[in-house]
């Protein structure tokens, strides 16, 4: 694809190192331990939405220092849809509330 010129693609050898380099903002996780559904969240400008591994999630010092921890209701029992399916559901949502 050509996109990836228009991305902003950082990376961290840890999440320690992520942590010193962190933009402004909150740190907005989706999990399926969310407490919070997106549809009931509210985005603002400067948030990163952070998804973990499709197999294990994220450790629990991440969970720890997220400022919100989202989900996406399931309907029927599903335990969660995949991480790019989740995360495409949930950039799509955080982006149609911060149109202009």
């Amino acid at each position: 694809m050509d996109y990836t010129d228009l991305a902003e693609i950082s990376r961290h050898n840890s999440w320690e190192s992520y942590l010193l380099d962190k933009p402004a903002g909150r740190i907005i996780l989706m999990t399926t331990e969310g407490a919070t559904p997106l549809w009931d969240f509210k985005f603002q400008k400067d948030d990163t939405v952070l998804m973990g591994r499709e197999s294990a999630g994220v450790p629990t010092e991440v969970h720890g220092r997220a400022d919100a921890a989202i989900v996406i209701p399931m309907p029927g029992g599903g335990r969660s849809l995949n991480v790019a399916m989740s995360a495409g559901i949930a950039v799509a949502e955080a982006l149609r509330q911060l149109r202009d």
